[in-house]
């Protein structure tokens, strides 16, 4: 039963149905040029530097690699460095 003074709401229509609650599909937004690091990163291992993400696939590179060396991995898998 709704407060008083709103409206009753609509009847349920027989074509909908509740979806429970599913965890949310967000994806951090990483830009290039920022470092980010790996999910279960080693605390002594320095962020990678962001080079591109496209697809949900990122390729990042150390900063002592070099710029011809890169490491393409899933998206999901990084987090901003703090």
């Amino acid at each position: 039963m709704p407060p008083p003074g709103f409206p009753n709401p609509p009847p349920a229509s027989p074509h909908l149905e509740a979806v429970p609650d599913l965890p949310a599909n967000v994806l951090e937004l990483l830009r290039p040029g920022t470092f980010v690091r790996l999910r279960n990163q080693p605390a002594d291992l320095p962020p990678f530097q962001l080079i591109l993400c496209r697809g949900g696939r990122c390729w990042v590179r150390q900063q002592s690699w070099g710029s011809a060396v890169h490491w393409e991995v899933a998206h999901r898998q990084l987090t901003a460095a703090a």
